[in-house]
Parts: C-alpha cells; structure tokens; sequence
C-alpha cells in the first residue's frame, strides 16, 4: 500500500457509531460528479491571466488538474516527452517538450513562466536507482535549470512529493508539517531527495505539497485494488491490526495544489479530506460504489488479513519476476521489442516496506488554516466518481 501520505472548514466528524461500523470517518461531503466541486476558483484566484508549466500534466492528477488551472484562468502548458498521448489534455493547453532527464528543451519551456508544477514522478519502480533517476535526479535537473535562469524563470515553484517522504504514523491526527522526515522506502527517500534538491536551490520559492493516498478516476495504482473488490476480495496488511490511513481524492488534491500558488504559501504541507479511515473500511465503502455501478460484488467485501511473511514472500516474488523480466527485456534486440520493462509492479519490495508499517496518517489542518484548503469530496461520492469512472474506461 503506498501513501502514493480539523478545521472550521471542515464539516463535523461522523458519530463514534457510524465510525466503528463502517471503518472509516467521512469529514466531507459532496457530490461524486467532481464537476460540482466549488473550491477551485476560490483556491486559484490568483492564477488568472499568470503563465504555468506543468510537468506529469498527462497523469492520473493532472486530469483533474488541468480544468481548475484553466477555471481558475491561468494559462497553462503541459510539458511533455516525445511519447507522451496528448490527445485528451483540455482545449487550451499548450503543450512544450523537453526531457527532465538530460534537460533538453527544458529552459525553453520554464522561460517566461509565472508558476512551474512539478508532479512528474515514478511511483512504482524495479529499485533505488529507477526512484533516484525519475525523482531525484529530476528535481536536480528542474532545480538546475531553474538557477540558470533566474528572473526569467518561474517565480515560483510548487513540488507534489508525498507522504511516503514524511513517514508512517497510526495516531490521529497523524504527521504535521514540522514532523521531522522519516521514510521507510526507496519511493520515500526519492522524493525526500526531491524536496531537499529543489529546496536549496529555490528556498522560499518552493512549496512542497505531500499527499496520503490519492484516488479518483483514471487512477492505475488502485485499479488492481478495485478489480479485486469487484470479485469480493480485498487484503489488509497484517492480520489482527486496523492499519490506519489518511486519502484524498484526485479533485481535492487538485485544489490543493492551486492553493500550494497562492503568495503566502510557505513550506511543507500535508493534506487529506480530514478522515481516518482503515483499510478495512476504506475497502468496503469501495466495494458500495463498485456494487452501485457494476452490480458486483453481490455481499459485503472480504477483507483478507494477511500476515506480514506472507505480504513479504508476494512482494518479493513480484519483484523478482520483474528484474527477471526487465534483464530478458536488455538482452532483447530493439527491433523485436526489447529495452526496458514498461511498468515494474504495483506490488514490490518497497510497497511492503510501507505496507509493513503500523498506518500513514496526516494532518491537514495548518493547509486548511493558511491556504483555505476546504476538501469538498468525501469518501462515498469519491469512491463512486472513481469506480464510474473506471466502469466507463473498460476497466471494472
């Protein structure tokens, strides 16, 4: 399980009743259609007529992303690689090439911008040096190139990291800004290395947003979890334990980020919808909104509790096979499909290693407090939007 790691704005917690039968505290509420959202033009107002680069602009976030940024009336263009599909990027988004590993094109596309976005990121990886090459030595590449430019470039700089580079916690409210970082993976320290780059180069011209969980639709990191509740399963790491986790669906980590531009941004955020859930019960509020739309599972999901050996034999196994794979895939020649293995496993060695931990729990209140982040989607309607969205892709 990967982190992918209140207020007056929030609306008053569910019952203690509520909470134990369902597994999970539900702090926001809103429509599933993430169109309804109303917090965007509040958190970018402003963005208006203000030039942004966004990087990872075609991912899952960026989906949600790029219709607030172009709402909120900034003008935005998406930096891409040569391979890169842009045929679903919103009308309106210009769009500039570059590569953030060698840094080609990259000053062109930076020149002249207001605020630079950086969400380019790997989350699942073969090893270390697959996390060192697209996370940190990245950051060192924007950080470099945005040194060189000076005034010309962005005037400021918001980096989504994650709570991976925070560390575990399963006390509510969980981790503050001021925790003092404590990863327990390969992914955490790769973007903890990414903060720290970019953040002596920049200083107060960055702003750092680290994220729990994020789901929504066009999500590939939970799809697997997902298909597996459509079949009536779903697994809980440890068995006799709660694991507790904080989440955020992908619109309200959209606004978050719009908030991270505002001038009086400063630092380190963490952010989630407010909620503590288990992983128990974050699964069976899934498997509601897969049954709403699917018509499966028939009864309430199965939560499989397995032991930590046995999460750690799976993990290792589907890593293994992969280094297999990806050394068969080298020694392959180009023209018959050989390189590198398109995508490691959503299920590896260092997603046990944050699996194994006691839960990834984040307080998002000095957000809440300075920025006026107000998340509008909670857990249910989140949940629908994702497996709707999933259901209309093919995908459940």
């Amino acid at each position: 399980m990967t982190p992918s790691p209140s207020t007056p704005q929030s609306a008053p917690p569910v019952s203690e009743s509520r909470r134990e039968a369902a597994g999970h505290a539900s702090p926001a509420t809103a429509s599933a259609d993430p169109s309804a959202v109303a917090a965007p033009e509040a958190a970018g107002a402003g963005l208006s007529g203000k030039n942004v680069l966004l990087t990872g602009g075609t991912g899952f976030v960026g989906r949600h992303l790029l219709p607030q940024l172009l709402a909120a009336g900034a003008r935005v263009t998406c930096l891409v690689r040569a391979t890169s599909r842009t045929d679903r990027l919103p009308q309106g988004v210009a769009t500039a090439q570059a590569d953030l590993a060698t840094g080609a094109g990259l000053a062109a596309a930076l020149k002249g911008q207001d605020v630079c976005i950086h969400m380019a990121a790997m989350l699942f990886g073969l090893g270390w040096q697959d996390y060192l090459r697209a996370n940190a030595l990245a950051a060192r590449t924007l950080a470099q190139t945005c040194t060189a430019l000076g005034d010309a470039g962005p005037a400021r700089v918001v980096l989504v990291s994650s709570l991976a580079a925070t560390g575990p916690c399963a006390t509510a409210p969980g981790v503050a800004d001021a925790t003092p970082p404590a990863p327990v993976s390969a992914y955490g320290w790769s973007k903890l290395l990414a903060e720290q780059i970019l953040g002596r180069a920049l200083g107060e011209r960055l702003v750092t947003l680290r994220p729990p969980i994020i789901y929504g639709s066009g999500d590939k990191g939970l799809l697997p979890v997902f298909q597996g509740v459509r079949r009536g399963l779903a697994v809980s790491p440890g068995a006799g334990r709660d694991f507790p986790v904080s989440a955020v669906h992908a619109e309200d980590m959209a606004q978050a980020v719009l908030c991270a531009c505002k001038p009086q941004a400063r630092g380190v955020y963490h952010l989630s919808d407010g909620g503590v859930y288990t992983m128990g019960g974050f699964c069976q509020v899934m498997g509601a909104a897969v049954r709403a739309v699917t018509g499966r599972p028939k009864g309430p999901v199965r939560i499989l509790r397995l032991p930590l050996p046995v999460m750690a034999l799976t993990a290792g196994g589907c890593s293994a096979l992969a280094c297999c794979a990806d050394a068969l895939l080298a020694r392959w020649p180009r023209s018959l499909g050989g390189g590198r293995l398109k995508r490691a496993p959503n299920w590896n060695l260092d997603k046990y290693r944050e699996a194994r931990q006691v839960g990834w729990l984040c307080d998002n209140s000095r957000l809440c407090r300075e920025l006026g982040f107000a998340p509008q989607v909670g857990l249910e309607a989140g949940m629908q939007e994702a497996a709707e969205g999933y259901h209309r892709e093919g995908r459940l």
